[in-house]
């Protein structure tokens, strides 16, 4: 079973204006309701490629209920943390000449429900996958990953990590199967401009080395690269489109990798990756299944 976990889901509010004009009212032209967090988009794009996963974390107040119920009406299971007090965030995000985003803060996190979120995690078993995804709110303990990692490490689990900075590094010590840094990303874990497609393959190797199993990283519109278990890299260039939507990008390209890996290994699993990841780009909201397999057949 694909297990995600997200730490601090949101209701994202995308409203889109012809002319958004600081300090006045603005009248939107269209709006949108989208149910996310980093790893809810994984599970709902996992069902989209008709792969079941199951969605934990913490909600809150009304907001948290219709988070809950939006996820499980798009046929994913659920089983959250349920908070007892505060609401879960919600994200607004305006689109005109430029993308404003105003992101919610989130309710606090006592340890109780951290516990209860391990005692879930407990569950699973040998050969099960774990994606963690995004940053960690400020009512966490900023090595909560760590700490998710080594309850586990004594079960085979595969687990996948898509954060950035101390938050990724810290936790190449338990072997994860896989992560996926950006080019930025990368960059900033090594204190060095990162540019060239030599470079990306160099430091996702020093990431390699130092406990990652298998390290993808995103490359936006110059594709993507992967250093596999067995030291081979693949390049795969991006899909060809225009580009409509930058959220949810990276964590289509995470659900897709691991969908296109149970099925056929490394390179289906890069090429299912970098269609899954463009068609989210290309597309209002997150990728559909049509357009996967429409941007799949140009790779």
């Amino acid at each position: 079973m694909i297990y995600t976990v997200t730490f601090n889901p949101a209701i994202d509010y995308l409203v889109q204006t012809a002319d958004f004009k600081l300090g006045s009212v603005n009248r939107s032209i269209s709006e949108q309701i989208y149910f996310g967090g980093k790893g809810i988009n994984v599970s709902l794009v996992l069902s989209r490629l008709e792969i079941s996963s199951i969605a934990l974390g913490f909600t809150a107040g009304f907001t948290g209920r219709a988070i809950e119920k939006g996820v499980a009406e798009a046929g994913i299971k659920t089983d959250f943390v349920h908070l007892e007090s505060g609401c879960s965030r919600i994200n607004v995000k305006i689109k005109s000449d430029y993308e404003t985003e105003l992101n919610g803060q989130g309710p606090d996190i006592p340890e109780k429900a951290i516990e209860a979120l391990f005692e879930k995690l407990d569950d699973l078993r040998d050969g099960d996958v774990l994606v963690l995804a995004g940053s960690v709110p400020n009512s966490l303990p900023m090595d909560i990953y760590e700490k998710i990692l080594a309850r586990l490490s004594h079960k085979k689990i595969n687990s996948v990590v898509d954060a950035s900075g101390k938050l990724l590094l810290n936790v190449l010590k338990y072997k994860p199967f896989l992560i996926k840094p950006n080019a930025d990303e990368l960059s900033e874990m090594f204190g060095t401009a990162i540019s060239r497609k030599d470079d990306v393959v160099k430091y996702g190797k020093k990431l390699k080395e130092m406990g990652a199993q298998n390290v993808l990283v995103s490359l936006a519109g110059d594709g993507a690269v992967l250093i596999d278990e067995y030291g081979t890299v693949h390049i795969q260039r991006a899909c060809i489109g225009k580009v409509k939507n930058s959220v949810g990008a990276g964590d289509s390209m995470v659900a897709g990798f691991i969908a296109g890996y149970f099925k056929d290994g490394y390179g289906y699993a890069l090429k299912l990756g970098t269609a899954a990841g463009g068609a989210t780009a290309f597309s209002e909201g997150l990728a559909e299944k049509e357009k996967i397999f429409t941007l799949l057949s140009q790779l």
